[in-house]
């Protein structure tokens, strides 16, 4: 049986939570390991401070915080703790860091215009994570093929009462994982749920990655699931004139470049003449700008694009990485945009996206929202439980509600062309 070592794993849970606080990196790779352990931290305190107290109660039983080092042990454990509540406490209090930038953009009034485009909700009590969740929303049936490749999935999350003669409003899930992985399961659940219980139809899909495959496949994939969501959504009660975009992290790098690229035939290779606009995007913590150098990670991030997802030195094919920025697509015509980041993002840090913002709300005719959530690390929408995952699927649904609602509005303010007698 192996020696307790109670000083070393006080000290280990210490700067673990001292991580969950503020990330102890926040240039180049070591910001990998340190958004590994912290994100979760950040995320689920509560249950990490739930397992230590436990725990500890395990080893006092034993005796390993008897003499001098013990109860220094058992101290530093006790800190620990304090500084997991301390993280929950933020979380818990971060919701006016949701509200008050759609407040500040769209007015005062924007959740009573957004209440009249929400339809009732069917309230599950309980947390019921990952493939629990999704068999609760998505049929055997309604993982399809939306393209001609195998890894052309896609699942259908709906409520199983919503009439498939309906016209629900339509959501495109672009996962992330750095362009090289691009799984469909388990990523952005907590949304995808909440939105199904309000009677959306949520798309979630897989698509090419690196570096198996080049760039722009993943784009090319992404609008190829767009243009097979206008052609085929009705068939599920969806309604093909409004379909919105979301992603997070490379997700939402492709899902703010296919926003801003719609119809582009530079990516649609073989149905050029296919529609994949969409009425608004809702990018979570992305990458922009695949161009400049400047800035903490961004040597190491060109790095990576250069040798695995587009494999050609941006020195002599700059227009590529041009093209592939959303940074360098924005447009006077772009759809409404909701702008998620975490202040304590490790891996994509917070100038992105505000940067991002702040050059598209000085070109768009839309509303350009930007949220800057404090104390978030990467992919702080993940977990069910989290206080922040909640937070970010009420403020979307508010959001795509209040666009919703706007256009329907706008469309029944538009003169309607006087019929000519024969």
């Amino acid at each position: 049986m192996p020696k307790p070592r109670p000083l070393l794993r006080a000290a280990a849970e210490l700067l673990n939570a001292a991580n969950g606080v503020q990330p102890l990196a926040r240039d180049g790779y070591p910001t990998i390991p340190v958004f590994a352990f912290g994100w979760p931290t950040s995320e689920l305190s509560p249950l990490y401070m739930a397992g230590s107290m436990a725990d500890a109660v395990r080893r006092g039983i034993r005796g390993d915080f008897r003499g001098p080092r013990g109860r220094i042990a058992l101290g530093l454990t006790a800190v620990a703790w304090a500084l997991l509540y301390l993280i929950h406490r933020r979380n818990v209090a971060s919701q006016p860091h949701f509200e008050e930038p759609l407040r500040d953009v769209l007015g005062d009034d924007y959740q009573e215009i957004a209440e009249k485009a929400k339809s009732s909700r069917r309230r599950y009590f309980g947390v019921f994570p990952n493939e629990v969740i999704r068999r609760r929303y998505v049929e055997k049936a309604g993982t399809v093929q939306y393209g001609p490749l195998r890894v052309n999935r896609a699942d259908i999350w709906r409520r199983p009462d919503l009439p498939r003669d309906g016209k629900a409003p339509v959501l495109l899930q672009v996962p992330g994982g750095a362009w090289a992985i691009g799984m469909r399961k388990p990523q952005s659940y907590p949304l995808m749920s909440h939105l199904a219980d309000h009677g959306w139809i949520c798309v979630s899909i897989d698509y090419r990655v690196s570096p198996r495959n080049t760039w722009p496949d993943h784009i090319v994939d992404v609008k190829r699931a767009l243009a097979w969501i206008k052609e085929h959504i009705a068939e599920y009660g969806g309604d093909p004139d409004f379909v919105a975009i979301t992603g997070g992290s490379a997700g939402g790098h492709l899902s703010s470049l296919a926003a801003l690229t719609a119809d582009d035939p530079q990516f649609q290779p073989g149905f050029e003449d296919a529609d994949t606009s969409v009425v608004a995007a809702v990018p979570v913590y992305g990458r922009y700008d695949w161009v400049s150098a400047q800035g903490s990670g961004r040597r190491e991030f060109l790095a990576f694009l250069q040798k695995f997802v587009v494999k050609k030195p941006v020195t002599r094919n700059r227009q590529v990485y041009v093209d592939a920025s959303p940074t360098h697509r924005l447009r006077a015509d772009a759809p409404p945009f909701f702008i998620l980041h975490g202040q304590d993002d490790s891996i994509i840090p917070v100038p992105e996206g505000r940067e991002f913002a702040e050059a598209l709300k000085e070109v768009s005719t839309s509303p350009v929202v930007y949220a800057e959530i404090p104390y978030a690390q990467h992919a702080f929408d993940f977990y069910y439980g989290s206080p922040r995952a909640h937070y970010t699927a009420q403020a979307i649904e508010t959001f795509l509600s209040w666009v919703m609602a706007t256009r329907r509005s706008e469309s029944a303010d538009r003169p309607t062309s006087p019929v000519r007698a024969s």
